[in-house]
């Protein structure tokens, strides 16, 4: 039996987004939270690398786009920190496993256990489900959403920064390693909206000029009343459509909401925009599914 059903393929194609449990065993989950311990636990973070991250419009112009190590993270495991964690000084003023908003771009080339994840049967079932002819993975991130100050993801969609022509050959798999709740920051979407384009686009500054990013557009004004809240439970992975709008709160529980994710395309037929600010290099080549 397919892990995703054709129930499963209706709903992600009429909403945008499909909520499949059990991607992952708990042991499964705990190993790639152990495994990111460690990670963060060797970590070396000059001064240069603090970079605060941020989804509100100008401040990811300031504090992304700007910075040379988030542009250049996507063949790379580096790291992405909360707002507030250091001192003027900049050392740590929380413990450095409370610091982090984020690692990446690149923990499926070069973390075993999570390239397993990446490339896993359930996974490639659910490309080959989907139609999907020859996908290759764009990158992969670990999402801490850290407990109290795990911030805010505004509304938006997963094209205005990894946009392809045509559109709709993006897909998200966000897998939850811990149980994911209205409390702790789960994900929130409008259903059916990946049928309306993108309003915003994150795209590269000519090579010389600053900022290295900008955007052309602007976020719309959504209707709150429209989001429908996702919490799901601990092994479970969300998909998420390229276009669809989705957004989480920010954590104001005393539960982290730790997430592995990662995005794959379809490449047959797409064109990869040479504006995104991700691009394959010659280090890491976008690896098909399963490429060993």
């Amino acid at each position: 039996m397919d892990f995703m059903t054709d129930l499963d393929v209706q709903k992600y194609q009429e909403d945008g987004y499909v909520v499949l449990d059990g991607l992952l065993t708990s042991d499964e989950c705990d190993e790639l939270r152990q495994r990111m311990a460690e990670i963060v636990d060797q970590m070396d973070v000059p001064d240069y690398c603090r970079t605060t991250f941020s989804t509100y419009h100008d401040e990811q112009l300031k504090t992304q786009g700007n910075a040379d190590y988030f542009i250049t993270s996507g063949d790379k495991i580096r790291f992405f920190f909360e707002k507030g964690v250091f001192d003027d000084k900049g050392e740590f003023i929380v413990p450095r496993e409370r610091s982090l908003n984020k690692v990446g771009h690149a923990l499926h080339a070069y973390e075993p256990l999570y390239k397993k994840v990446a490339n896993s049967p359930k996974i490639q079932g659910i490309a080959k489900k989907l139609g999907l002819k020859s996908p290759v993975i764009l990158q992969s991130m670990y999402i801490f959403k850290q407990p109290g100050i795990g911030g805010e993801v505004t509304p938006h969609q997963d094209a205005t920064f990894l946009y392809t022509e045509p559109l709709g050959r993006v897909m998200g798999f966000w897998i939850a390693l811990e149980d994911a709740t209205i409390m702790n920051g789960c994900l929130w979407f409008i259903p059916g909206s990946q049928n309306s384009g993108i309003s915003r686009r994150m795209i590269r500054s000519p090579e010389g000029t600053y900022p290295l990013t900008d955007f052309v557009g602007r976020e719309q004004k959504y209707d709150e009343e429209k989001f429908v809240a996702a919490p799901v439970k601990k092994g479970a992975v969300v998909l998420i459509h390229g276009e669809v709008v989705h957004r989480s709160a920010q954590n104001t529980s005393e539960d982290s909401r730790h997430v592995y994710t990662f995005h794959i395309m379809e490449s047959q037929d797409t064109r990869w925009s040479p504006e995104n600010w991700l691009q394959p290099t010659e280090d890491l080549p976008f690896p098909h599914l399963n490429a060993e």
